[in-house]
């Protein structure tokens, strides 16, 4: 996100809900992969409406699920528009039917905010549970459409590698793809339990007192529950999201606030968001499998004191857009809780934009770990590291068998100049700063198998060991391939 984000010690607020059920069958009409625009409906043996019946291929259904609103259809007229509602209490379950997509119209809430502590319930809130199938495809018109999963209420979109679940604009619903087409709505947003570094005057995290707003008031967040479950993400695109609600203050392609580690998410893309591709405030989330093309701000951002992690990570950034990969950061925090993220396994790759940030900044007191991960970019004006007023407490931060390959791998500045930031960096083991890559877009070349990785595993048993460096092994390793899009050459989303 640029600048500092305005995070506020909150009142609480509770809001009222409608109850709704969901109905259907299944379909597989999801383009595959690189392919952009959405084809035709293919049938299969999805319900056409709530009356039954088979939808042909290529025909929009005749009617929508119970609790939602028909609002006509899109795609040429392919595709029946099933609109959800204001706010979702009780389940909602979004199904894969042919001929169907669903539409965000404004902010959806998932339940209400139910609160701190998860065992004393604001009075009068309401849980929420969205599910959604494989293979499902929603979208929103505008930069104020988008999902926010209220603190106590949880979202199951748990796609398969050959059905992913995809997020997208109307636009792109349409047909309408590009290298530069971004912030088309809004993106989700999540709020847990978790423990946050935003706290009352007097009170040192973490604390169930130490709570926020987002954004102008969008969520509530924060807690003490640092396992706290906002429900499971798994294969699922975001595409096109992220917008400015008001002057710095954005949406980005999903937020993190205050998220637990009960929360599953693996195998999620963030697809040319206008904004950050992920923001994390505060919270204990870990991810696995993460890919972010071409966010038009920083691929990862992190706030709020972070102490998750991820494994397994594509970032990169696009030609023509787009600033930091990390942008790592402690703003207003007490040292009991600064941002202590752990990324491993990860490789990043720079903007050509410019005016581009560098691949990697760490500021305001950030601490954490980096494990084999590699920093490259091919903009001469940028660098591969940027260490500004690193974390003073026990863990600052430290770096193992990364390897930088920039015209410049370290910023030097007024701050940290880039002397100190090399000592930082140096003190890791297994690293270089000048190393020379052999990457095949994203996928390691022989002088990034030669590499030796650190254990990841004994920084946190969600970690796995691994045999090498960066996200993608060799030309072998196939993670990533059939639920995303626009990473092969030649493809788009």
């Amino acid at each position: 996100m640029r600048g500092v984000a305005n995070l506020k010690t909150v009142l609480i607020a509770t809001m009222s809900c409608l109850a709704l059920a969901g109905c259907g069958g299944g379909a597989d009409n999801v383009a595959s992969p690189g392919e952009g625009a959405f084809p035709p409906s293919s049938g299969g043996s999805g319900s056409g409406g709530s009356g039954g019946g088979v939808t042909p291929p290529g025909q929009a259904a005749a009617d929508c699920p119970a609790g939602l609103s028909n609002v006509g259809t899109v795609a040429n007229g392919s595709l029946r528009a099933c609109q959800l509602p204001q706010k979702i209490i009780g389940n909602l379950l979004l199904p894969n039917r042919a001929g169907t997509v669903y539409a965000i119209s404004g902010r959806v809430d998932v339940g209400d905010d139910r609160g701190a502590d998860p065992a004393n319930p604001l009075a009068g809130s309401q849980q929420g549970i969205l599910t959604i199938d494989p293979g499902v495809r929603i979208y929103g018109s505008g930069g104020l459409d988008y999902i926010n999963v209220q603190r106590g209420s949880q979202i199951f979109a748990e796609g398969t590698a050959s059905s992913p679940i995809i997020f997208t604009s109307r636009s792109n619903i349409d047909g309408n793809a590009g290298a530069d087409l971004i912030g088309q709505w809004g993106g989700i947003v999540i709020a847990g339990r978790a423990p946050i570094a935003s706290c009352p005057a007097g009170t040192t995290p973490p604390n169930i007192n130490c709570v926020a707003t987002f954004e102008g008031g969008i969520s509530f967040y924060g807690g003490n529950s640092p396992t706290d479950n906002s429900g499971r993400l798994r294969y699922l695109q975001v595409r096109y999201p992220g917008f400015e609600v008001q002057p710095n203050k954005e949406l980005n392609g999903i937020t993190f606030l205050g998220v637990g580690s009960g929360t599953v998410v693996d195998h999620i893309q963030i697809h040319n968001s206008s904004d950050d591709g992920m923001e994390f405030f505060g919270g204990t989330v870990l991810l696995k499998h993460i890919v972010i093309t071409g966010a038009d701000d920083d691929s990862i951002d992190t706030d709020e004191g972070w102490r998750g992690g991820i494994q397994f990570l594509i970032a990169r950034q696009r030609a023509n857009g787009g600033d930091r990969v990390f942008e790592e950061s402690s703003v207003g925090v007490q040292a009991s809780l600064n941002s202590r993220p752990t990324i491993a396994n990860y490789t990043a790759i720079g903007s050509g934009r410019t005016g581009a940030g560098d691949v990697q900044i760490l500021n305001t007191g950030t601490g954490g770990r980096f494990v084999n991960g590699i920093h490259t970019s091919a903009n001469t004006a940028t660098a591969c590291l940027d260490v500004d007023t690193p974390s003073t407490v026990a863990a600052a931060p430290r770096w193992d068998s990364v390897v930088l390959s920039c015209s410049t791998a370290f910023r030097n500045d007024t701050d940290v100049d880039g002397t100190a930031a090399a000592s930082l960096f140096n003190a890791g083991t297994n690293n270089s700063s000048t190393h020379t890559s052999t990457l095949s877009g994203f996928v390691n070349g022989s002088n990034e198998m030669g590499r030796v990785a650190f254990n990841a595993s004994t920084l946190n048993p969600f970690f796995e060991s691994t045999t090498y460096i960066g996200a993608v092994r060799d030309g072998n390793d196939n993670w990533w391939t059939g639920w995303t899009c626009g990473l092969s050459a030649g493809s788009s989303c």
